[in-house]
């Protein structure tokens, strides 16, 4: 591990992140706002932190290596928390804890919150609470794998950290800074469509590129209390649904049916098609179950709330247009359990990812086959490619894992005094990197103790980067040379 490497990184991403703040500076210098500092203290603290970190290793040329990729990830994830606290501490009334999960919910993308009254904020600090999803829904080490190799800094290790999803050796392109700028290319393709939709569909300039941000970060984070819903607008939720799937499907998939201008490319992928599949199924149970209930007079209204909740949660970005929580029988439950699942791999969602999922499902139908043949060779094919056994082991890994943490802090979270459904939902929102949940925190985390929001801080970071890149830091091998 070579500590001038991390901190010569750390300090360049946190100079790029001390950027970020200049947007929401910027808006409200626009709406007139006064008390700025909240941003400007933030961003110079940031900026000089930065320069000073990386000034005394900027000659060295020592190659980043997987630890020290591992340790970058992490590191800056917490910082960036850090960091982005700040101007939220500043300019809201709420304690330090309160901050730093606010923050951590935002760059993880959870969409988790403790603020109420989010009509009467000032812009800067709306605008502020989604730029933080936007930035967190791809990552600023995306960004800084596209950035650092131009300044002499490799990025791979980064990649092989960040990225979502099982296959991380995979690029879509040969150098890994095409593939970071191709991605970015397509994430900001994505947010200016999605703007331009929403203000077509009736939002205000500013409520449409906030909610464009969140939308494809899949994030959730939204400018009124009462989310989407606050429009009362099909075609606002209409063009939500839409973006909240884009962003949903893996990034390769976008930039090879670009690239080769084949649509169809999204439907004979296999983890694509599995996603698409488990949409539809789950938009005509909810509509099922609740049309039996009697809970809608109307097919056609029944089918626009549940085809949006479903989205929302299985893409875990958490938009609510009605309250799901109230409807009957296990669609509730059922929607928190399909946020395990989450979107594909290499996207911006949360969860488990669908190809991961997908494996298992693969994995178990084989085993079921084995004991009627048990001589018989059954490879697990994803599509026409054979999937090697080192990726379903590592498959395997990451769900003993996942189902390890989970219980694990629904335990601590219990013991800080939440119910059992509390603390089940509080722990899988975040973990998922969902939002919304069950019982005491269906609408908010105010509710939480100080305890528990720092469990769910826990949570909602391990989720966003996988598991593992926080369970190798507290591994004693790692720390050896």
């Amino acid at each position: 591990m070579h500590l001038s490497v991390v901190l010569r990184t750390s300090g360049l991403l946190a100079v790029v992140f001390s950027l970020s703040l200049l947007p929401p500076l910027l808006v409200g210098f626009l709406y007139g706002e006064r008390h700025l500092d909240i941003f400007l203290w933030p961003m110079l603290v940031s900026f000089v932190a930065g320069i000073f970190l990386w000034y005394p290793w900027r000659p060295l040329n020592t190659r980043i290596s997987r630890k020290d990729g591992f340790l970058i990830v992490a590191l800056f994830w917490v910082i960036m928390s850090l960091l982005g606290a700040w101007p939220l501490w500043l300019g809201v009334e709420m304690s330090f804890t309160e901050a730093i999960f606010e923050a951590t919910s935002g760059i993880t993308t959870t969409g988790a919150t403790v603020i109420t009254g989010l009509d009467q904020l000032p812009r800067s600090v709306l605008f502020y609470r989604q730029l933080l999803q936007w930035m967190g829904g791809m990552g600023l080490i995306v960004l800084g794998i596209a950035v650092l190799p131009m300044l002499g800094i490799g990025g791979m290790q980064l990649y092989r950290a960040e990225a979502p999803g099982p296959m991380k050796e995979e690029k879509m392109t040969p150098r890994l800074a095409n593939t970071a700028r191709a991605l970015w290319l397509i994430y900001l393709s994505l947010t200016a469509a999605c703007a331009l939709a929403y203000w077509l569909a009736g939002m205000s300039p500013f409520d449409a590129v906030a909610h464009s941000l969140t939308t494809v970060a899949t994030g959730g984070f939204s400018t009124h209390d009462a989310s989407i819903g606050y429009f009362q607008s099909s075609a606002v939720e209409l063009v939500a649904i839409v973006f909240m799937l884009l962003a949903s499907f893996n990034f390769a998939v976008h930039f090879f049916a670009i690239h080769r201008r084949d649509p169809f490319y999204y439907w004979r992928d296999p983890e694509a098609r599995t996603f698409m599949l488990l949409v539809l199924g789950m938009v005509l149970l909810v509509v099922l179950v609740l049309r039996l209930e009697g809970n809608y007079e109307s097919t056609p209204s029944t089918l626009r709330d549940a085809a949006f909740q479903v989205v929302s949660v299985v893409t875990g970005t958490g938009y609510g247009t009605v309250d799901f929580t109230l409807w009957p029988n296990f669609v509730p439950v059922l929607l928190i359990f399909i946020s395990f699942v989450g979107g594909c791999g290499g996207s911006t969602t949360g969860g488990m990812k669908v190809v991961r999922v997908l494996l298992l499902v693969k994995q178990g139908m084989r085993e079921v086959k084995k004991l009627i043949h048990p001589n018989a060779m059954l490879p697990v094919r994803l599509g026409t490619q054979v999937v090697d056994q080192r990726v379903m082991n590592a498959v395997w890994g990451f769900f003993a894992a996942y189902t390890a943490v989970f219980v694990i802090l629904m335990l601590a979270m219990m013991h800080t005094g939440l119910d059992q459904v509390s603390a089940f939902a509080a722990v899988a929102t975040s973990m998922n990197n969902l939002g919304p949940g069950l019982g005491e925190v269906a609408y908010n985390f105010q509710s939480v103790s100080t305890a528990g929001k720092w469990i769910s801080v826990v949570a909602m970071l391990m989720g966003r980067l996988e598991i593992f890149t926080i369970l190798i830091l507290l591994s004693p091998a790692f720390w050896r040379d």
